[in-house]
């Protein structure tokens, strides 16, 4: 299977100007947002109608929102309102992504240079390097993944 290359980001503790310009940089085609909520007031410049126009205009990169590879609220508000942990959270999240049968559902060339754009700045707290690694669990490693 080709190789495809994705990448992740997230938009918190970050300026407008550097989200932008790594993600010009790097060559993405297509966000592909993995937020459940994508419309919240506090996610500034990164709200999915503004989002969307920004990306087009300044880099012609698309966008869009794959609900698919989000968590459920509940799962979200266990980890991060309830304080869960990390591992049942990854454990979980893991097994809904399977039973949602996301690599059937979803194509490796899809992500050839698309980023996956949820908010947490590190990409080790955040689900979009679970969804990474499941698929490229099932998918035999084609996904070569850069978090930007």
């Amino acid at each position: 299977m080709k190789r495809q290359h994705v990448f992740t980001i997230g938009f918190t503790q970050t300026t407008a100007e550097h989200f932008f310009d790594r993600l010009t940089a790097a060559g993405v085609k297509t966000v592909i947002d993995v937020r459940r909520n994508n419309t919240s007031q506090l996610a500034g410049f990164a709200k999915a109608g503004d989002l969307a126009y920004f990306l087009g205009r300044i880099g012609g990169i698309g966008y869009m929102h794959e609900p698919l590879l989000t968590p459920t609220e509940a799962l979200m508000k266990f980890y991060k309102k309830d304080g869960g942990d990390k591992a049942v959270f990854s454990k979980r999240f893991l097994t809904l992504m399977a039973e949602r049968g996301i690599e059937r559902k979803l194509k490796p060339a899809l992500f050839e240079h698309a980023c996956l754009l949820c908010s947490e700045a590190d990409p080790h707290d955040c689900h979009r390097k679970l969804v990474c690694d499941y698929l490229n669990g099932r998918w035999g490693g084609t996904l070569q993944v850069q978090h930007l």
